[in-house]
Formats: structure tokens, sequence, C-alpha cells
């Protein structure tokens, strides 16, 4: 069976692989994307829910080929990010570029926050950026350096896909990778802990 996804936006792509694999109880389902991102949610997903996925790149789109209903063991790196099998204690979700009410007060103590997480190396597992928070990893060049001494770190940063296209920053991306909301919902049963902001 195979699924066209190409085009679809956060979370489409996961959305049709689970109608398509739920209308089969055997058999393989092959996902097409047009986006690593889409990619790694479609092969996460298949993960989590035991089945064994391989991942191709093919031209500009990437393939995810599921294979459902026969006796094998999920490879326990597919639709794994990096850094992934290291334990998951907390995801940060940062929806803003600032922090309260006064904007230019809240960029100072949203630049502030970022050191002082660096500089005391009380670090997340993954942060997620979203809506005015992706400026933070793209724009903002007081914060993008800081970001990339936490990346050094350790910690996954990923921007919201959406989010991006919708500020018209896609291209301007400086630290981490493009990322969908799937972070989000996959971390309130992966992460120990999930932070917002």
């Amino acid at each position: 069976m195979l699924v066209d996804a190409r085009g679809c936006g956060c979370p489409q792509p996961v959305i049709m692989t689970d109608e398509a694999l739920s209308k089969i109880n055997e058999g393989i389902v092959n996902v097409l994307v047009d986006n690593e991102e889409s990619a790694l949610n479609v092969a996460g997903y298949a993960a989590q829910n035991g089945l064994l996925s391989e991942t191709t790149r093919e031209g500009s789109d990437w393939k995810v080929r599921i294979v459902k209903g026969y006796a094998c063991k999920p490879n326990g790196e597919l639709g794994m990010r990096n850094g992934e099998l290291k334990k998951k204690t907390l995801l940060l979700i940062i929806g803003t570029d600032s922090l309260g009410k006064d904007e230019t007060l809240g960029r100072m103590l949203m630049k502030g926050f970022l050191e002082t997480m660096k500089v005391h190396k009380q670090i997340p597992h993954t942060m997620f950026f979203l809506n005015a928070g992706v400026r933070l990893t793209t724009t903002n060049g007081d914060t993008v350096p800081i970001l990339q001494e936490i990346a050094a770190l350790g910690t996954e940063i990923y921007s919201c896909g959406t989010c991006l296209k919708h500020y018209e920053l896609e291209s301007q991306v400086q630290v981490g990778n493009r990322g969908t909301t799937n972070l989000m919902v996959e971390g309130v049963q992966d992460f120990d802990k999930v932070v917002w902001i």
C-alpha cells in the first residue's frame, strides 16, 4: 500500500499512516514524504507501535517502509533521533521569544534564562521552539549563539516547521532542526517531565 503524504503539513503524514495501517492486518505500507522531519515522525510512530520501519532517501523525497503483522522485532534505532537512546528526562517547549508582558524586558529575561541554563549545565534532553519562539533559533542574534552552545552540550533543538513557515523563517534556522508537533505529543508519554514556557 502506498501513502503519498508529500506536501502535507504536520501532523498529516502520521495521521495518514495510521489510517492506512488500520486498514490492514498484515502487509507493508510505504509512506512518501517530502522532508526529513516527517520521515522521522512516521518512523517514530512505527517504532512506538512495535512496527519495523526502514527509511530511505529518494531524490528530494523520503520513503518510510513499514511492516505490519509479521513476526519481527523493531530495530531500536529506527525512527530515533540522534541521542534519543539516552534517558529522556526533560522536554522544554518554548512558545515565545520573551518572558513576561514587557517585550523589551522579556527578551532580556529570555536571554538570561538560556545563559543561566547553559552556565549551570542544567540542560534538557530536547528543546522545541514554536510560535514566536522560533525567532530564538533563527533571527535573534543574542540567543542563537547561546542555543548553539547548549546544543553542543547534547540538547536536541527543534523549531516548529509550521511556525517557521508562518513567520517566513524556513531558510533562516541557525541552530537545531525543523520539527513538528509530534514532539509535543510524544513528549507527554516519552519524557519524565514536559515544561512549557
